[in-house]
């Protein structure tokens, strides 16, 4: 019985680290629809987010029977915690995928990325797929060093931010308030991306050691 259980918690963990790629994926897409005005993307990102949602709700309904039926104690207890913490970032980070490609649908046939920005929201992209790829691996490795690195990464996903607001800021900015306003939106959109895929390493260094991280490295939420 207790073997069975714990395949049921190893399981749950596998499910985990499948369903983070599939928010790597999604976040791939959606930049790509963003950045090249791809109006059929955009659309199979958007609907596709069904299919995260429903991985999510699964993994959560097996973390809850398992709370339920059985008495987690220590590592077990831990595990279970953490997958539910997990989840719901993950289900977040799909939620701010499709976002993205909500606003690439709507400025369709346009950009909604301004040609000063190009280079920042590439750079934004390329390392926020990057570090919900690196928690998913994070994750299936227990690996403390590569979660205590995501923290690192989202030093510079903030400094990519901060220099996005001087460029919308400056008195040469000549986009207009619509393509502003989009800007901070979708910048806000993959910070967030960002912190999420930081907490998921935060619960990785608590599942792993026991202890969560301290340090304004790391996000409070």
């Amino acid at each position: 019985m207790r073997e069975t259980y714990h395949g049921q918690l190893d399981a749950i963990v596998v499910s985990l680290v499948g369903l983070t790629e599939t928010v790597a994926d999604a976040v791939n897409r959606a930049t790509r629809s963003l950045l090249n005005a791809d109006l059929p993307l955009a659309e199979q990102v958007i609907s596709d987010d069904r299919i995260i949602d429903a991985a999510h709700d699964d993994i959560e309904q097996r973390a809850f029977a398992l709370l339920a039926r059985q008495s987690p104690v220590a590592g077990e207890l831990r595990t279970i915690v953490a997958a539910l913490r997990m989840t719901n970032a993950l289900g977040r980070m799909g939620d701010l995928a499709a976002h993205i490609a909500k606003v690439a649908r709507l400025r369709y046939p346009d950009t909604a990325v301004p040609d000063a920005l190009r280079e920042n929201f590439r750079a934004m992209a390329t390392l926020s797929e990057s570090m919900v790829r690196t928690a998913a691996t994070t994750l299936r490795d227990r690996n403390v060093e590569n979660a205590a690195q995501l923290a690192e990464d989202d030093e510079e996903m903030d400094e990519l931010r901060a220099s996005q607001f001087r460029v919308l800021l400056s008195d040469d900015w000549n986009e207009g308030v619509e393509k502003a306003v989009d800007a901070a939106l979708l910048g806000r959109y993959y910070e967030r991306i960002a912190d999420h895929a930081v907490n998921i390493g935060s619960r990785v260094i608590y599942l792993t050691t026991g202890s969560a991280p301290e340090g304004d490295m790391w996000p409070k939420a």
